[in-house]
This record gives structure tokens, C-alpha cells and sequence, in this order.
């Protein structure tokens, strides 16, 4: 297997502004989030990647991917159909190839030596299989990702087979079926927003899409860990939902304190928060 493309979706109305937000980056330089997410896959070995957007975002997008725009083919969900279709969108671009997606509400942040996508890439093609990247996450968040179930790989710290996925289950639902040995109590292996995908998923969505039946990815994964090998990494990394209350602050509090700026920010954070005591 070798994952030389990639899949960012970007088409849903509530979200669609998400990927325009600007942040400094660890690097200290003034970036859109289209733009991080870009470079996370560009600086992990991917050559082209299709953007899946809503009709008519073709320019405000083609200006925030910045000196990335070469690389980009947009795709339009001509009508809002849900997550499973804007990936199916893409079905032509990727061609019966394995594909790295992405979610465009999500900033990633490593963790160890390489970026989150070429740790998740460099599991894929050792084992030939789709690679859904997870992070272990509190039971009172359950409700905002998709939560797979499975057991760990001997010998491979990090590394699971899954058996099950559920999108954003019920605390119950999560305690009857998605419960993997190891991890701490009340913690479960939510999707990050990032996997590695074969052929297969497009096979998959095309009978979700055309039957009209889910509207998340969470469905057809879970039917992909019954038809092949499907693995989930538990990455050395951490995502920032940028969707949620307070979500963009996150992150980029936490892109400042891990770069240059960093005892500069702290310094007025210990300011600000001296002067509200």
C-alpha cells in the first residue's frame, strides 16, 4: 500500500467557516486552519489532495490554502447530504487508490517526532490495511465523536483491532459495546478526525448513499471492520475540535504553547489571570 493522496471535507454549512479561521502557528507565522491542516498532510509524504465544499466556496478556499493551491482539486456537495456523501464526493479523485482523510473542524498536534497523519500512514502500509486514528477521551464526551471498540495488537503498544463503531454513542451504549481493555476507567477510543482508507470504504459508501440509510461515517466504518482487517492507532498526538464551545481558543492556546512563543504566552496568561483574582 502506498497513500500518496488525500481527502479534506469542508462541506458542512454549520462548519463551512471553520477551515477559514486564521491562528499562529507553533511556528510563529499567521496561518488559516485550511492551511495547518494542508501542510499536516503535505509534510507527511501526500502529493494531491481533493477539498470537498459546499457550491460557490471555490475562491474563499483557493486563497486560505495559501502557496498550497497547487496541490488541491475541489469537489462540491451540491446539496447537504451529510458526511458519508461528501466523502463519497471524492470517489472519482482517489480512484480505487488508499486515501488519508481528514475532517476540516479538527487541528492536529503531535506529540512525538513525526506528524499524526505519517504516524497513522506508516501503520497503514506496514499492515496493508485502513488505520483509523484514536484518542483516548472522557466518557462525558462521548457525545461529540464517532467511538470504536476493539482489542489490542500483541506486541504493537497503541495499536487495536476494531470490532465495532459507533457514532457519538450514549454513555451506555458506549459501556456495552465499545469497551477496550487497557484503557483507563471511564475512557474511550474516540475517532480523531483523521484515518487512512482503502477502496473499500468507497464501496461501502456507495450502497450507504445510494440507500439513503446514514448519513455519518461511523456506519460504514463499522461494516468496513466486517468485510477486511481494520485497525485503529492510538497516535502520539492530540486533536482540537475547533466546532465546539470554546473549541478554536483550545487550540490555539495549545499551538502557542508548543511553539516559539511559548514563555511569551505563558507569561501573559499568568498576567491575565492574575488580574482576575
Amino acid at each position: 500500500m502506498k497513500v500518496s493522496k488525500a481527502v479534506v471535507t469542508a462541506a458542512s454549512p454549520k462548519e463551512r467557516a471553520l477551515p477559514l479561521q486564521r491562528f499562529v502557528d507553533r511556528d510563529g507565522v499567521d496561518k488559516t486552519a485550511l492551511r495547518i491542516i494542508l501542510e499536516e498532510v503535505i509534510e507527511s509524504g501526500v502529493e494531491e489532495i481533493a477539498l470537498v465544499i459546499c457550491p460557490g466556496d471555490g475562491p474563499v478556499y483557493s486563497e486560505a490554502a495559501g502557496p498550497h493551491i497547487g496541490r488541491l482539486h475541489f469537489i462540491e456537495q451540491n446539496e447537504p447530504r451529510g458526511y458519508a456523501d461528501a466523502v463519497f464526493r471524492a470517489a472519482d479523485f482517489t480512484a480505487g487508490q488508499p486515501f488519508v482523510h481528514l475532517v476540516s473542524d479538527h487541528l492536529y498536534a503531535t506529540r512525538g517526532k513525526l506528524r499524526c497523519a505519517r504516524q497513522l500512514i506508516d501503520v497503514a502500509e506496514k499492515h496493508n490495511c485502513a488505520v483509523s486514528a484514536v484518542q483516548a477521551t472522557r466518557e462525558h464526551q462521548l457525545s461529540h465523536y464517532g467511538t470504536i471498540g476493539g482489542t489490542p495488537v500483541p506486541q504493537s503498544p497503541r495499536l487495536f483491532e476494531v470490532t465495532d463503531v459507533a457514532e457519538k454513542p450514549t454513555p451506555t451504549e458506549a459501556e456495552q459495546r465499545l469497551l477496550v481493555p487497557g484503557l483507563r476507567a471511564g475512557h474511550y477510543l474516540c475517532l480523531f478526525g483523521m484515518h487512512v482508507l482503502t477502496p473499500s470504504v468507497m464501496d461501502i459508501l456507495r450502497e450507504q448513499v445510494e440507500s439513503n440509510t446514514h448519513r455519518s461515517l461511523s456506519p460504514a466504518l463499522a461494516k468496513l471492520a466486517q468485510r477486511e482487517r481494520f485497525l485503529a492507532l492510538q497516535v502520539e498526538g492530540v486533536r482540537y475540535n475547533l466546532g465546539i464551545a470554546y473549541g478554536a481558543l483550545v487550540a490555539q492556546l495549545a499551538l502557542a504553547l508548543d511553539g516559539e512563543d511559548r514563555e511569551q504566552v505563558l507569561a501573559q496568561l499568568v498576567e491575565l489571570l492574575a488580574g482576575r483574582l
